[in-house]
């Protein structure tokens, strides 16, 4: 595996190393000590499956809050999606800031977005399938979310004539924490 380390602190580009031969490849796809080795959470307690039908489809910005908080460990196993990690730590150095990624089924790669870290993707494809491994169970009382269109973060998403979005989703409050 390869880790590439984004803009964000803790959160990890990860890619295959391909053993190719003429039946195709065989590739590690998840690794424990490899997680360690580069400083990252290996706990692996749950993986769930968002499958999403329209292009311009936008889930997040989510994350759980203390005591439940998260890594999640993000690839598109269909189409393509444009991943944002946001950094929420207050003690970050990147505090506030994003970064975006696009990740395909054709381009294998997979987004570690560290605790702390709110994260959210939208759908540059139509019927496109993305699983999460997560680190923590889902806590509801720990659940939080800012919203995608919030003007303290700025995100610059894809243009889309048709976004979807959940009406929770759009409702996340304004983001007011001091920096």
């Amino acid at each position: 595996m390869t880790f590439s380390e984004t803009s964000i602190p803790g959160a990890f580009v990860i890619g295959l190393e391909e053993r190719r031969d003429d039946r195709g490849f065989f590739a590690r796809a998840w690794c424990a000590n490899e997680f360690e080795a580069h400083g990252l959470n290996p706990r692996l307690v749950q993986v769930n499956l968002s499958f999403n039908e329209q292009p311009g489809t936008l889930r997040g910005m989510h994350l759980q809050r203390a005591p439940h908080e998260e890594a999640k460990c993000v690839r598109c196993t269909r189409g393509a999606i444009y991943d944002v990690v946001l950094d929420l730590r207050p003690d970050s150095k990147t505090y506030k800031r994003w970064e975006a990624v696009e990740l395909s089924a054709d381009n294998r790669r997979m987004l570690y977005v560290p605790e702390g870290c709110a994260h959210g993707y939208q759908t540059l494809a139509g019927d496109t399938e993305t699983l999460y491994q997560v680190s923590e169970f889902y806590a509801p009382d720990s659940e939080d979310g800012v919203r995608w269109d919030d003007p303290a973060f700025a995100i610059e998403w894809p243009d889309t004539p048709n976004r979807v979005l959940s009406p929770k989703d759009a409702a996340w409050p304004d983001f007011h924490h001091a920096a």
